[in-house]
């Protein structure tokens, strides 16, 4: 077996290192974010479904939004950030059913906002997530518009959680 200098020795290690330390491409950017999404998607559409018909009206004050409402914020606000990252005309994007519709009208919304959302974040890729979108008087990268849904998402499963809780349902993040 041929004896390496010193020098040829430091040379591979240093390789060796480096390319254990070496930046990773942004695939965890997003790889991070799609899961979280994932995981919001499900607990949202089970809360959805887990509510009775009948307290899709229910409100814990006169003051705050009817359970309806809610979800109806969820459809809402995803249209929009994911119509944005789609590249989707606001206009061309379906309609939010009215607060008073049945569940089954809320939830079919519901699906179509995560329709949006599942292309929008199966688009992401290195090479985009970057990418200035504007939506409106906002401009961010398509990423940023990622998180935000996310973020918003997150705020709105707690809320779906807090009145499934009032209802004496267990919401689907804290199942055992």
């Amino acid at each position: 077996m041929p004896h390496l200098s010193s020098f040829t020795a430091f040379l591979c290690l240093t390789a060796a290192l480096a390319a254990q330390t070496a930046p990773k491409p942004p695939v965890t950017a997003f790889s991070d974010v799609q899961r979280g999404y994932a995981t919001l998607k499900t607990n949202i559409l089970k809360s959805a479904d887990l509510m009775p018909a009948e307290n899709y009206a229910f409100r814990p004050t006169p003051e705050i939004r009817t359970y309806a409402r809610v979800v109806n914020h969820v459809t809402e606000a995803q249209f929009h950030a994911c119509g944005a990252i789609n590249g989707t005309a606001p206009e061309a994007l379906p309609k939010t059913p009215a607060d008073t519709a049945d569940k089954a009208t809320v939830i079919a919304g519901l699906q179509a906002s995560f329709a949006e959302c599942d292309k929008a974040y199966a688009s992401l890729t290195d090479a985009n997530i970057l990418q200035m979108i504007t939506l409106g008087p906002v401009t961010r990268t398509r990423l940023g518009f990622a998180w935000g849904n996310v973020s918003h998402d997150n705020e709105q499963y707690a809320t779906l959680a807090l009145y499934l809780r009032l209802k004496g349902l267990v919401p689907p993040s804290s199942e055992k």
